[in-house]
């Protein structure tokens, strides 16, 4: 029995007009379409940490993410013991620190991360101790801000200032800047009770505008409205201000660095994000923000 012959052409001609379409393909979708492809690194990377470095991180990653669009990297604060605490837990990425990991942090990131945790310097700051403008009080010495900050020292004409109670201003423990103070200026004994203790720098600095007998420390990017004390080193030393050229050069005797750490070495977006952040770009805005290059 001979089979028809239309049926034939007919499923001939349905294959040969298949064949004939263009094959949908996603490098051809309009990148301004919904769904097209998006070039450059994509996915999100969180950062967690330091409050003195929140306004930067936050610069770096508006801009990282203008260029490159599949990127988002969300920034938050807490203090840098709190960043380096969700490094621990794997909560965050990246954590921000204005201090350096202590050991007994690393040897808990370790457990998690065998070959971590990474250090990676990111910029250059300066802890500055802030009073009011009005304030005739231009520079004190380290066991000066000691003494103030142990409530050895109750008022400001003890230090060549007016007869008034100095009112104090600090941070929350979890802070890295709390901890750089801590060590670095009352040699690792206790803040006095009288010490207020508020949720950022730029609060410290809000309070201090507003007190005329205050004083508080942190971040110099923050100093705005207030005035910066000079240091010295020892009442024979010279009184050095909280300049760029003398944070850089290591000469203002409160300066240190600020860091990310991470789990592991970096890669993907994680890198690109970090190698930009140390760009000359990058860097720029590490001036913009008020800090100082770590390059």
């Amino acid at each position: 029995m001979r089979t028809p012959l239309a049926p034939l052409l007919t499923v001939s001609l349905l294959v040969l007009l298949a064949g004939c379409r263009r094959p949908h393909s996603s490098s051809q979708v309009d990148a301004g379409t919904p769904g097209a492809a998006v070039k450059g690194p994509q996915g999100t990377v969180t950062v967690k940490g330091s409050d003195t470095m929140v306004l930067l991180g936050q610069r770096w990653a508006e801009r990282f993410m203008k260029t490159h669009p599949g990127a988002k990297i969300q920034v938050t604060g807490g203090g840098s013991g709190t960043g380096i605490a969700a490094l621990i837990n794997g909560t965050t990425d990246i954590a921000m620190s204005s201090r350096p990991i202590k050991e007994a942090e690393r040897q808990l990131a370790r457990q998690r991360y065998p070959h971590g945790p990474v250090e990676v310097p990111v910029a250059r700051d300066g802890i500055t101790f802030y009073v009011h403008e009005s304030n005739p009080v231009d520079a004190l010495t380290i066991a000066q801000l000691k003494g103030i900050y142990l409530g050895d020292i109750t008022r400001w004409k003890d230090v060549g200032g007016k007869d008034a109670p100095i009112v104090l201003y600090s941070r929350e423990n979890s802070s890295g800047t709390y901890t750089f103070v801590k060590d670095e200026v009352l040699g690792g004994e206790d803040f006095t009770p009288r010490a207020m203790t508020m949720p950022g720098t730029a609060a410290v600095v809000h309070a201090v505008g507003l007190e005329r007998n205050g004083i508080g420390y942190g971040g110099s990017a923050y100093a705005r409205g207030i005035k910066e004390l000079k240091v010295k080193k020892d009442a024979q030393g010279e009184a050095v201000a909280p300049t760029s050229e003398n944070i850089q050069s290591g000469a203002y005797p409160l300066s240190r660095r600020l860091f990310f750490y991470l789990p592991r070495e970096a890669a993907g977006i994680d890198k690109e994000f970090i190698d930009y952040t140390l760009s000359p770009e990058g860097q720029q805005i590490v001036l913009e923000v008020g800090y100082f290059p770590e390059k």
